[in-house]
């Protein structure tokens, strides 16, 4: 039977970077999975296979070892191999007609449906909310990191302080009272990875299947994807150039709601002090959770930074959600809560279950950064270098873009909302533009209720002022040939109703 194994069909790379016992034992174990070598099929000794194929015989016997312990081969004392009676390995591929969607509970299939937007490494271009690297202190970041990582064994190896490191946990209490107004204890603040890993923890927490969530249209996608995961039904909260439009005879009953009140994500308005003092009033009428996303508050360019909504509340139902992702670099992935006590005790086992609790030796280094003053000052200088890329977008976008872009003038924040003049897709823009080197977002995957208003959001914190007018002039470009194909387009057919 020796004489019927297929030797020609076994394929190494002697110069290659893997072993040649481990080529070897995948080259058989692919005949047998594919069926060359079927069940009971016997295989050369290890003497004549090693001559066949011209390697060494402890090479051989090293594969066909490998492969009985994984049950391909039956090896007994003073036989020669034989290929295990196996079940058959099912093809790949999906019955006709079904998708890979069609195998998910509907749960994954409302996850999967969500919108995202994501960048490309090394093509920031004008990523929405994107921070600047190139100003990052990455060297007292690296070093920070080393020190932590070098005692981890005793403090930081395990899954230790679930709900925060507490040197991270001090550091935060105090960056929120001084800068946000916020006051609370230690025990309130809880570290994510990511704001939104917050938004996920509260939505499995706070809200049942069918619970109604006022949330801003438009509004965060991330967030509203979080609520609507668990279940919830969004109401809309509508956002316009008046602010935040109160209406509860028209909302329905909240479990919860959502807002972003210093900085509007996405159209980067302020809450007004009386807006949200009614907000706490209806909150507290509707016996209803208010969860402030506090994303992007650290720039504001004329006056003071606005002091939280938690941080003017006496009220136990504001929950505060942070995020370094802004301030310092999305990849960092950490973000927190302040959570009322009564939320805060529960906490620990839904981080547990979830495991949704950031590493140790990331929170340990950060709390090091901050204590050491590396927060502030890299704020400071951040501020100043925002404000003048801010200038240089606003003013290159509306000569360039002018034609087809509003460019509005908001004071916080670190992207612009540029609605479209003409009648185009924001989508089908944006994935132009990609292939352009020019990473936007559509205005219009922020909304949920009713036709999204056409727009790009654009960052421009990512890309200095050498970078921004070329940036602006692809865009541009992009807009002229769109342009030129609707003039080349057929006239429309004339309305049969009016002749015209």
């Amino acid at each position: 039977m020796s004489n019927l194994f297929p030797s020609e069909g076994i394929f190494l790379d002697r110069n290659g970077a893997a072993p040649l016992p481990r080529q070897l034992y995948f080259e058989i174990r692919r005949l047998i999975e594919n069926g060359t070598l079927p069940a009971h099929s016997q295989l050369p000794a290890s003497r004549v296979l090693a001559a066949d194929l011209r390697l060494a015989r402890n090479t051989v016997i090293a594969a066909y070892d490998q492969l009985a312990i994984e049950g391909y081969l039956v090896v007994r004392r003073g036989a020669v191999p034989k290929v295990a009676d196996l079940p058959l390995i099912p093809e790949e591929g999906r019955a006709p007609g079904q998708d890979s969607a069609g195998r998910l509970s509907q749960r994954g299939k409302v996850l999967v449906s969500q919108p995202f937007h994501h960048g490309d490494p090394g093509q920031p271009g004008f990523h929405p909310g994107m921070p600047d690297a190139e100003h990052f202190p990455f060297s007292v970041w690296s070093k920070m990191l080393a020190a932590r990582a070098k005692h981890a064994r005793s403090s930081l190896f395990g899954t230790y302080h679930i709900c925060g490191h507490p040197e991270l946990r001090e550091m935060i209490r105090r960056y929120l009272a001084t800068s946000r107004g916020v006051n609370c204890r230690v025990e309130q603040i809880v570290v994510t990875n990511g704001a939104q890993a917050a938004f996920d923890l509260l939505a499995r927490l706070l809200l049942d299947p069918g619970d109604t969530v006022w949330m801003e249209e438009p509004g965060y996608y991330g967030a509203a994807s979080a609520f609507v995961s668990a279940g919830a039904r969004l109401s809309p909260l509508r956002v316009d150039d008046d602010g935040w439009q109160l209406r509860p005879e028209t909302a329905g009953n909240p479990r919860a709601i959502y807002v972003t009140p210093s900085c509007q994500h996405p159209l980067g308005l302020t809450m007004s002090q009386d807006q949200r003092l009614r907000l706490l009033r209806l909150a507290e009428d509707f016996d209803a959770w208010v969860i402030e996303d506090d994303y992007d508050s650290e720039y504001r360019f004329q006056g003071q930074p606005i002091p939280a909504l938690h941080g003017i509340s006496n009220s136990r139902r504001v929950i505060y959600v942070g995020t370094f992702a802004k301030v310092l670099f999305p990849a960092m992935r950490l973000g927190f809560m302040v959570l009322p006590a009564e939320l805060a005790e529960a906490s620990a086992a839904a981080l547990s279950v979830t495991g949704q609790f950031a590493p140790l030796i990331s929170q340990a280094a950060l709390a090091d950064f901050i204590a050491e003053g590396h927060l502030v000052r890299h704020l400071r200088k951040m501020r100043r270098l925002y404000a003048g890329r801010r200038l240089c977008f606003i003013e290159n976008c509306e000569a360039l873009l002018g034609e087809w872009l509003h460019v509005p003038r908001t004071d916080s924040g670190i992207q612009f909302v540029c609605t479209l003049k003409n009648a185009l897709d924001d989508h089908m823009i944006a994935t132009e533009a990609r292939k352009l080197g020019v990473n936007l977002s559509p205005l219009s995957i922020q909304y949920r209720h009713e036709p999204g208003r056409q727009g790009l959001v654009i960052g421009f914190a990512a890309v200095n002022e050498r970078n921004i007018p070329p940036g602006l002039r692809n865009l541009r470009r992009l807009f002229e040939t769109l342009d030129r194909a609707q003039d080349r387009a057929p006239d429309r057919a004339p309305d049969p109703r009016t002749g015209s």
